[in-house]
């Protein structure tokens, strides 16, 4: 399929050059997968994109009228909605008429092979550590160098994806993904209160935990404690859930919490 984009619910690929999104990265984004005509997890993803929106004092658009944009879309693809302040003058101040840009775009869904679903992934540790902003931290916005260096930082086809530490030296998450680790029945996951994008797969493997007998632990996640995992997992929206294979020299066989975990995402859509 072509690349297919709306702006302020018109086709069109052209934006102005005063975009603050453009000049500054002030906005934020949601990405999501459509199928079947449907957008995965709706009201997730919005709820996610209004409180990002509310983060930076940013006016959230209202969800009918990009229901009804993404609606325009293929009925089988990526969406991704991105909210920027707007067009502004020349500076960091915010106008006051500032008025903010909705942006929805579609984009062919990835063929991943199936052996990354059946046989779990490669993975590997980046070497770029992220910094820490509580301020922005969990929130999905449109500074994502340190996200787009650290995936430079690796060509090998057969390596799925990069996982990254904080300048602590802590698991916070993968280039693209959130993490989880499973052990003795407890799963974990990074806190993000200081850097880190808070997914909504994430937080749905948090809620569904539960409903299969596992004790959750949000909490700093040193990268010895992921080595000694029994089980451990990457997940967004558009992946699902994938099983780590391989990283930093352990192999992992199939888990069957990981199983489960993805039948669950795969199944429902709340």
């Amino acid at each position: 399929m072509d690349f297919m984009t709306l702006i302020d619910g018109i086709p069109s690929d052209v934006v102005s050059a005063n975009d603050r999104g453009l000049l500054y990265g002030d906005g934020v984004f949601r990405t999501l997968k459509r199928e079947g005509g449907g957008s995965r997890c709706w009201a997730r993803q919005y709820a996610k994109l209004s409180a990002d929106c509310a983060a930076l004092n940013l006016r959230c658009p209202d969800s009918a009228i990009l229901a009804t944009e993404l609606a325009q879309l293929p009925p089988d693809c990526v969406a991704k909605i991105i909210v920027t302040r707007g067009p502004g003058a020349r500076g960091y101040a915010v106008s006051g008429d500032a008025g903010p840009r909705r942006i929805v775009t579609a984009s062919a869904l990835p063929d991943y092979p199936s052996s990354h679903y059946m046989n779990g992934v490669k993975v590997r540790l980046c070497g770029l550590r992220l910094g820490s902003q509580p301020r922005l931290a969990g929130v999905k916005h449109l500074n994502r160098l340190e996200n787009v260096l650290a995936r430079m930082e690796w060509k090998d086809a057969a390596i799925a994806e990069g996982l990254l530490l904080d300048e602590a030296g802590n698991v916070i998450e993968g280039t693209m993904s959130n993490v989880f680790s499973c052990r003795a029945g407890v799963l974990h996951t990074p806190d993000l209160g200081r850097c880190g994008v808070a997914g909504v797969q994430r937080d749905r493997i948090l809620d569904f935990a539960a409903e299969l007998g596992l004790a959750t632990h949000v909490a700093p996640l040193a990268l010895d404690e992921l080595m000694a995992a029994d089980e451990v997992m990457l997940c967004n929206s558009v992946i699902g859930l994938w099983q780590v294979r391989e990283f930093n020299g352990r192999v992992w066989n199939g888990g069957a919490v990981s199983a489960r975990l993805r039948s669950l995402l795969e199944d429902r859509d709340d």
